[in-house]
């Protein structure tokens, strides 16, 4: 009898630590750039549009709302190095990501230093740093959000795309 009751207790308690990966429903993705000694990386949530519009979906989006970037727990961005986007310093350490919409429409590219709660957890009292974003018409839709970190010139760019919305900065190692 005990052997069946630690059997059945270990399976409880996989079935437990397993349940928040299964509550995840959308495949994940990552982006990563090395930048100097400064490595960053994004761990984000991939919806897809199923027929759906981008427009409809972020267009209505009152200004001062948080777009979560992606899906389930929060979108991730971790720097080793302080990085520099456009004179606004953002340190190292780990943060979620998010882009807040602005009352004339344009976004801007909020790290809030709470990090690994559900995506729809945004407390605005811990936005550490905003930095504007670029937004511009996608050359092809994107089904599925869809966020890249590349090097351009001397820094790296941060790009994100759902449908034919591209929200992108620039950014340097400090």
């Amino acid at each position: 009898m005990k052997p069946l009751l630690t059997l059945l207790c270990a399976l409880g308690l996989g079935a437990a630590l397993a349940a928040p990966a299964m509550a995840q429903g959308n495949p994940r993705g990552t982006a990563s750039v090395t930048l100097g000694s400064a490595k960053v990386t994004i761990d984000y949530g991939r919806p897809s549009l199923k027929g759906r519009n981008v427009n409809d979906l972020l267009g209505q989006l009152p200004a001062g709302e948080v777009w979560r970037l992606g899906a389930d727990q929060s979108t991730t961005f971790t720097t080793a190095g302080d990085l520099d986007f456009s004179g606004t310093t953002v340190p190292k350490g780990t943060y979620s990501l998010w882009a807040r919409k602005e009352s004339d429409n344009s976004w801007k590219l909020v790290f809030n230093s709470q990090h690994g709660q559900w995506g729809t957890d945004h407390d605005a009292s811990k936005d550490a740093v905003s930095v504007p974003l670029k937004q511009g018409k996608a050359g092809s839709a994107a089904e599925q959000v869809t966020i890249k970190l590349q090097k351009e010139g001397d820094g790296g760019e941060f790009t994100v795309q759902w449908g034919d919305l591209e929200l992108s900065a620039n950014f340097a190692a400090k």
